[in-house]
């Protein structure tokens, strides 16, 4: 065969390949073969990673007098790659390892960290790992998040964490993990909390603006301040909407920001007289909502409700003493109810529940946040389907596009549990994650 002339599909091939009494489409071929491939690479990523381990234990360094063979690079020293508790490994080993896989040694050291780091102090994570049952990227990303805990904090995300770790969101190990230094570390917690304040900053990006005229803005706030102005950003584009403007939503808040900012550049920020005192403008207060969730047990990790993170008790304390702050309480919402309305339109209180109840759309693997997503009626509305939160369910806009479209269908099992059958397969999706049931042909 001539493969420099032999075109890459066929397109006289038949669409349909005739399998005893069943008739096998051409994509059901490659989905199989793509799958079968797919478990192959799977199984040849477990190994590696698990003789990686092995080969790690065959150059421990227990006592670095031991490891002092003197070449122009140094000595062959133990190299700490993992969190406390890990082994010291050979950093020559280390080296001839890199050269093997192809890596530079930075990047051989920190892939064998993560693998130590995932073996000797995340044991449940590793064990579901080398079973099949978590990928091999995410178990070793997940191993990079925690190699700066103490042991015990360590532990304690292991044990948290391994049962979901197929389905959590790196945001969720993100804020496990800042959770355990809390309670196993308090005052590393607190010292990279003050150095978190220290580094707030705002870039505006008008020092390199390009020849598109546009400025990248970059800031780090504290977390009131953000709440502030997402909320002022989200009404005014809003407003924008509302009165005819046809752009995106994107582009409306953009807009929205540089008019807050105009506004108050018009504005006399003077607060009082300088002679007499008299107050001649009151700076309006903040006001922010914010429902923080604290364990009955335990007072010292609080959470808030709006980003679910993990929060500083000092920190709840010092926005209180602020002056002119307004907190908004909130009263608990049974996640179980259903109220139904007669209406199309969702009432705030239904689109609350629902999205305090399913945390990110609930397509199959999918992790964008709720409050990104349009809240679907599962049965249409048109078709007769209620309004009501056992009807409802986040789904971010292009999986939303699919159902309507018909290339997906999905039902409600239990409130927060999902059936979905797509061309793929059918999966069940529920808080913990997503599962693949069948592919399509059962």
């Amino acid at each position: 065969m001539d493969l420099g002339t032999a075109p890459l599909f066929d397109l006289a091939a038949p669409a349909v390949v005739a399998v005893g009494p069943v008739a096998v489409t051409r994509s059901q071929e490659l989905l199989a073969s793509i799958q079968q491939r797919r478990t192959v690479i799977t199984d040849q990523e477990i190994a590696t990673v698990r003789e990686i381990a092995e080969w790690a234990g065959e150059h421990v360094v227990a006592d670095e007098a031991d490891a002092s063979t003197l070449t122009e690079r140094g000595l062959d020293t133990g190299l700490p790659l993992a969190g406390p508790g890990a082994p010291l490994v050979s950093d020559f080993a280390v080296m001839e390892l890199s050269a093997l896989l192809g890596r530079s040694l930075d990047s051989g050291r920190n892939f064998v960290g993560q693998v130590l780091e995932l073996a000797h102090r995340l044991p449940r994570l590793w064990a579901r790992v080398v079973e099949g049952e978590v990928p091999v990227w995410r178990g070793l990303r997940i191993a990079d998040h925690t190699r700066l805990l103490p042991q015990d904090a360590a532990g304690f995300v292991d044990r948290q964490l391994a049962p979901f770790a197929h389905g959590c969101s790196w945001a969720q190990v993100d804020r496990l993990v800042e959770e355990a230094l809390v309670r196993f570390d308090p005052e590393a917690a607190e010292e990279r909390r003050r150095e978190a304040q220290d580094h707030r900053h705002v870039d505006t990006g008008v020092d390199n603006v390009g020849y598109d005229g546009i400025a990248h803005v970059d800031a780090v706030l504290d977390v009131a301040d953000a709440f502030d102005l997402e909320n002022a950003v989200a009404r005014r584009a809003k407003l924008y909407g509302q009165l005819g403007d046809d752009d995106s939503l994107d582009v409306r808040r953009a807009k929205a920001l540089g008019e807050i900012a105009r506004e108050d550049l018009a504005l006399d920020l003077e607060v009082a007289d300088p002679e007499t005192g008299e107050i001649v403008r009151t700076v309006p207060g903040r006001k922010a909502e914010l429902v923080v969730h604290l364990s009955a047990t335990d007072q010292t990790v609080g959470r808030l409700g709006n980003t679910r993170t993990p929060i500083s008790v000092e920190q709840v304390k010092s926005w209180f003493n602020l002056p002119n702050t307004s907190l908004i309480v909130r009263p608990v919402v049974d996640l179980a109810g259903s109220q139904p309305v007669d209406s199309y339109e969702i009432p705030d209180r239904i689109a609350r529940q629902v999205t305090l109840r399913d945390h990110h759309c609930v397509f199959p693997h999918c992790t964008r946040p709720a409050e990104s997503c349009d809240l679907d009626h599962i049965e249409p509305h048109a078709d007769g389907g209620e309004t009501s939160p056992r009807n409802l369910a986040p789904t971010c806009r292009g999986h939303h596009r699919m159902k309507t479209a018909g290339r997906a269908h999905y039902r409600m099992l239990r409130p927060g549990t999902y059936y979905w059958t797509l061309p793929s397969g059918t999966y069940l999706v529920d808080p913990a994650g997503t599962y693949h049931l069948a592919p399509p042909d059962e």
